[in-house]
């Protein structure tokens, strides 16, 4: 079985280059985003991407998913997915930035879950990562608002 849970489609007053910049300045996540509140990666294709995010259930603290990069695209697409870390399931999630002129582009990401435990974890979590890709395009798109703001000569 197959399940799709995808964000919100949110279009931004900012150039494709200057998103991109801002969805990869992973330091400076803990400032905005508040469902992927720390990443360790070097971006190199195939390596980990350690995704720290909140406890599902609502409760105190966080987990860390281990994924692996698998497309980097800029400013277009980034991909990645968790490999063989969960057995009977595969998550390939994707973030796309689409220009949709020189100084305006939309973004959105979406996931995939396939394998044996797909129904159980769509079940159990599709409400749970609806709200958060929601909440980290929403989010995005207020950060590019703000630094574009302080960027920009008056």
């Amino acid at each position: 079985m197959s399940h799709l849970i995808e964000s919100v489609v949110v279009e931004i007053d900012a150039p494709a280059a200057f998103v991109w910049s801002v969805l990869l300045d992973y330091p400076n996540y803990p400032q905005w985003n508040p469902y992927t509140l720390a990443v360790s990666t070097t971006l190199a294709v195939d390596s980990p991407i350690d995704l720290t995010l909140p406890k599902p259930d609502g409760s105190e603290g966080t987990w860390v998913s281990r994924e692996y990069i698998r497309v980097v695209d800029p400013p277009r697409l980034l991909r990645y997915d968790t490999g063989d870390t969960f057995p009977g399931l595969l998550g390939t999630r994707d973030q796309v930035i689409t220009p949709l002129g020189e100084e305006r582009c939309s973004y959105r990401t979406f996931e995939t879950f396939t394998g044996k435990y797909a129904d159980a974890v769509f079940a159990a979590q599709g409400e749970y990562v609806k709200n958060g890709f929601d909440s980290v395009a929403q989010a995005l798109r207020a950060r590019v608002i703000s630094l574009r703001a302080t960027t920009r000569p008056v």
